[in-house]
């Protein structure tokens, strides 16, 4: 079995512009190539909107170097961005967009549920990039509910949404360029479950809402994330409460990682060339709305 390395979490959250209340549940900066794919975790949320007729979200802004994984649970956000692609997505919906070599995008809550207001809940995860890919063509994959297939766990103890990656024969839809795993798993209270995790993968487990016990040894509850090992090729979970959790498994980048804000790089150099580029306008535009 993978052992637990480290419980990680935040109680201190931020506003990203007026329509992202976040807390930063692991990152780069704090734990650096442990991580490695991932980059951080933010879990936006819950939070409850008032209605309003006013845009809510963060307006343009840069990304080079990685891709952003963004799954709504509660809400709905929409997305624009300089390639001209977009989307509105839902609970259950994944937007998961490549910055590769140079992005502007938006993101705000949708404008219906902007009006009628409502529980909000959503993750946004940060996937690093291999430096031969680092410049690679943006792109975006707008992935529904309806495209990711659903395998119930053993014994009754839940179910599993297979986003990326494999688990028991069902492939995800998402498409990536290094090997991992997301999986958004449901997990009844009182049940327990075996997860087989790829040996050799960072794998961390996020729970979002509820409790679980790993191992018989370390629990973990809402908006905590366990780091474990490298090392084995599973893990014993128990829900102490109806659970739902996060699996993230991926194989390591073993490469440097050099981070400035919107851009995540190997270097200080092309940290520089990226902020360069940016001011050039080399990263296109967002087309106008009517």
């Amino acid at each position: 079995m993978k052992k637990v390395l480290g419980r990680y979490g935040n109680d201190r959250g931020h506003w990203v512009g007026d329509g992202f209340p976040v807390r930063s549940l692991f990152s780069y900066d704090s734990v650096g190539k442990h991580v490695s794919p991932f980059l951080l975790l933010d879990y936006g949320g819950p939070h409850n909107f008032e209605p309003t007729t006013e845009r809510r979200g963060v307006g343009q802004h840069p990304h080079r170097g990685f891709e952003t994984v963004t799954i709504v649970y509660d809400g709905e956000v929409e997305h624009r961005d300089s390639t001209g692609q977009g989307g509105i997505i839902g609970p259950g919906d994944v937007q998961w967009m490549t910055a590769g070599g140079g992005i502007l995008h938006e993101e705000f809550h949708s404008s219906a549920f902007a009006k009628s207001g409502g529980p909000f809940r959503m993750v946004q995860l940060w996937v690093n990039l291999p430096a031969k890919d680092k410049m690679t063509t943006p792109g975006y994959q707008g992935i529904l509910n309806a495209e990711i297939p659903t395998v119930s766990l053993k014994d009754g103890a839940g179910t599993a949404r297979i986003i990326a990656g494999d688990f028991d024969g069902s492939k995800g839809p998402a498409r990536t360029f290094t090997p991992m795993n997301v999986w958004d798993v449901r997990l009844n209270r009182d049940a327990q479950t075996t997860l087989d995790l790829p040996q050799d993968h960072t794998s961390i487990l996020v729970v979002l809402s509820g409790r679980i016990t790993v191992n018989d040894t370390e629990s973990a509850g809402a908006a905590e994330a366990l780091l474990l090992s490298r090392d084995g090729e599973g893990v014993q979970i128990r829900a102490d409460a109806d659970t739902v959790l996060l699996v993230l498994t991926g194989e390591p980048i073993d490469e440097p990682i050099v981070g400035y804000g919107p851009f995540v790089m190997n270097s200080q150099d092309e940290i520089r060339q990226a902020i360069t580029d940016f001011n050039a306008g080399r990263f296109g535009q967002i087309a106008a709305t009517a």
